[in-house]
């Protein structure tokens, strides 16, 4: 049965400290007055306390109601109080928020134990309890507010004289809870990544959990807090919340445990249904209509809506999930999931990501467990109806097209489009596909996603650019598997002998040279698919093309930028930049930051060490000393992956070669646009897309005039001043 436990009605307000957790020489109070430490406020006069009787307002004890000057004591209505309750300044006026008008004042509310702001309204509150209230917040038909004395507000820390099993913990990455973290207000996406990922060190992984216990302390006592011109309105129960400033919930059902982040610049949103509990909000972030989120973190200006569903997940920052279902996730910056039928479970999805409808990412029950996991790197882009099997992995900016897809995959080819081929049995993969058709989305996406980057504190520098250090990488290592595969058909197909280092040298000779031979070769890959169909690459030679054009132009764009930027141009200097760049270095996306691997080496080795003593605040530090480097860390990468593109060592470098590298950096702009223009004029010359159309006027007022597109002329200008820069640059140096 529920055990109803009854005590004096005097003591409601009281006590909120279990005497045996109070510190000694503290009371009760000593955490709220930390919290709120003005010290300006008086008790009631008798006239005072006349008129709130008058006015329909009781308390057990009207000595610990106080008040501060400037009272309008009329403003206080049908109102309960029990505890010590601390009211501000209520002044005759009303308060207006989005064409809500209220005015100020407390009213037919019980307030137990609270401190009031001033200018406050506070109107048919059914339970206000152990909450500090800031000035001119509006709270409206609530009916319960209460917080409890070991709140947490979804931090994942355990109170004093709790046990260890309430700790509340985020699965991500895999459901089995093999990579969970604790949560923390704060938390960023280099964070959860760092936890969940190096798993086989005991003394790193017991490092956060103590960074994490440390920075927030056991001791019970913290009040709830709303921040000033906070919008509470129509909700049901709030519970252990702390609430920003300037947020505005209306009509949720429950909140509980929760951090709510926000401020007079990024203003936190809670819509109606909203159910949330065990989480954290960061600044800007919204959720509106029926989502649901358990154990969750969102990040600065990332978005729930629709009736989402968020489970045991971390939502990055500029992030959207709509109508679909996320669970046991980490999701990094910029991901994009807005469709009912779509499931996201056990990934970790690496950011400027897009989940289309019917995607089913979580077929992961392979064994006997909940032991899958799918990993992507960013861009990835599974299309309609797609269904994968745990475990997969793929390369930066895959794009999978519609099906069932019946085996494990593990693509390393960025920038490629795989498709199940049914009739005829096989996986076909296409690398370079987004150069080779759709290079207008690639470069809008780039443009897109730093556009609706609405950080104020960029605690982490997001690279939004295509082409990158991770990329780059990737796409060596897809040259190097090119040739590998193309060399091993030229062998099976006149039964030669050979190993991959023989493979790889004709496959590079049959690609550089074009051969008439190619045509007649089927190149298939090896362990892409966990079957014993073929993979099939398809358009090789001009995906070998694509990447290592996109290649020199990275590396000749980054040469380019310093180059304007510095005022020595001469050749010694030149040549002395590539000498610094060395060789080309590894890298690692630690939450959409783009870190050097032997960086984040030495970062996990000084945790382990103990050198970190502050705590979470140094690995912060961390990410901003990296985001310092990381101009000269790119360009230095770009020129060393220029070297080993073209062959060429510093010493070599000299007028006809800089000449050379950059009026082909500026062929391959003038390519980009042209290809823009391209893939965006099929949606005007493709019949099928033209046939809902009764004549172009129609299908132009509708869609658009394809030369009035702006992106598409933005592009044609940009490349003309990119020619223009180049050419300058040439005259420059010579």
């Amino acid at each position: 049965m529920n055990q109803i436990k009854k005590h004096p009605v005097e003591t409601l307000g009281y006590n909120f400290i279990p005497c045996e957790f109070l510190p000694e020489g503290k009371d009760e109070f000593h955490i709220r007055f930390q919290q709120n430490p003005a010290a300006d406020y008086r008790p009631l006069t008798k006239q005072e306390i006349a008129i709130l009787k008058s006015n329909g307002n009781r308390s057990d004890n009207w000595s610990q109601v106080l008040v501060r000057e400037g009272i309008d004591i009329l403003l206080i209505e049908e109102c309960t109080f029990f505890g010590l309750v601390r009211i501000g300044k209520l002044e005759p006026y009303f308060l207006e928020f989005s064409q809500l008008r209220t005015p100020v004042g407390l009213y037919r509310s019980l307030i137990v134990s609270c401190d009031i702001g001033n200018n406050v309204a506070i109107n048919n509150v059914r339970m206000l309890s152990h909450y500090i209230i800031a000035d001119e917040a509006i709270l409206i038909n609530i009916n319960e507010m209460s917080c409890t004395s070991h709140s947490k507000f979804g931090n994942g820390i355990v109170k004093d004289g709790e046990p260890e099993d309430v700790r509340i913990w985020l699965e991500i990455c895999n459901e089995n809870a093999g990579r969970k973290v604790i949560p923390f207000d704060g938390m960023l996406p280099g964070d959860a990544w760092l936890w969940s990922k190096y798993r086989a060190s005991e003394k790193l992984q017991d490092a956060f959990k103590t960074f994490t216990d440390r920075q927030f302390g056991t001791y019970r006592g913290t009040y709830g807090t709303v921040g000033k011109r906070t919008v509470i309105k129509n909700t049901h129960i709030i519970k252990d919340v702390k609430i920003g400033s300037d947020a505005y919930i209306k009509g949720a059902n429950k909140l509980k445990n929760l951090t709510i982040n926000s401020d007079e610049t990024a203003k936190t949103q809670i819509g109606e249904g909203c159910e949330m509990v065990n989480g954290i909000m960061g600044a800007g972030s919204r959720a509106f209509y029926g989502v649901k989120a358990v154990r969750f973190i969102l990040a600065p200006f990332s978005q729930l809506k629709y009736g989402a569903r968020l489970i045991n997940s971390y939502l990055g920052e500029n992030a959207t999930i709509s109508c679909c279902e996320v669970l046991n996730t980490l999701l990094f910056p910029a991901h994009e999931q807005h469709h009912n039928n779509s499931f996201l479970c056990a990934s970790l999805v690496m950011g400027q990501s897009n989940i289309a409808a019917g995607a089913t990412i979580g077929s992961n029950h392979n064994s006997r467990a909940a032991d899958g996991e799918l990993q992507a790197g960013r861009g990835f882009w599974p299309g309609l109806c797609v269904s994968l099997k745990h475990n997969s992995k793929f390369a930066s900016f895959t794009m999978i097209a519609k099906g069932d897809y019946p085996a494990e995959l593990n693509i390393p080819m960025p920038f490629c489009l795989v498709s199940n081929d049914v009739h005829h049995d096989r996986l076909l993969v296409m690398p370079g596909y987004w150069f080779l058709y759709n290079m207008y989305a690639i470069l809008r996406n780039e443009r897109k996603f730093a556009d609706r980057d609405k950080r104020k504190e960029k605690a982490q520098l997001l690279e939004y650019d295509f082409l990158a250090p991770d990329t780059v990488n990737e796409m060596f290592l897809a040259l190097q598997l090119l040739c590998r595969f193309t060399g091993q058909a030229f062998y099976q197909k006149y039964r030669l002998v050979g190993g991959n280092k023989e493979y790889e040298q004709k496959g590079q000779e049959l690609l550089e040279s074009d051969a008439p031979v190619l045509d007649q070769l089927e190149v298939q890959a090896t362990d892409f698919e966990n079957s014993g169909r073929p993979v099939h690459l398809i358009k090789v030679r001009e995906g070998y093309i694509r990447y290592k054009k996109m290649i020199a132009y990275y590396g000749t764009l980054l040469l380019i930028r310093y180059l304007q930027e510095n005022n020595d141009k001469s050749i010694a200097a030149i040549q002395a930049l590539f000498a610094e760049a060395g060789s080309r270095t590894s890298w690692l996306n630690a939450g959409g930051q783009l870190i050097p691997e032997e960086h984040v080496n030495t970062l996990i080795r000084d945790i382990e060490a103990g050198k970190l003593e502050q705590g979470w605040p140094q690995v912060h530090a961390f990410y901003k000393e990296q985001a310092l480097l990381y101009p000269v860390q790119k360009l230095r990468h770009g020129l060393a992956a220029l070297m080993e593109m073209e062959n060429f060592q510093p010493g070599a470098v000299n007028l006809p070669l800089l000449n050379r590298l950059l009026r082909d950096a500026a062929d391959t702009k003038q390519w980009m646009a042209q290809s823009v223009c391209t893939s965006k004029a099929k949606d005007y010359e493709n019949p099928f897309r033209k046939m809902v159309y009764d004549s172009t006027a129609e299908m132009e007022a509708v869609v658009g005039k394809l030369e009035d597109n702006p992106f598409v002329n933005e592009q044609q200008r940009e490349t003309a001043q990119f020619r223009d820069t180049v050419e300058q640059l040439i005259a420059r140096i010579s």
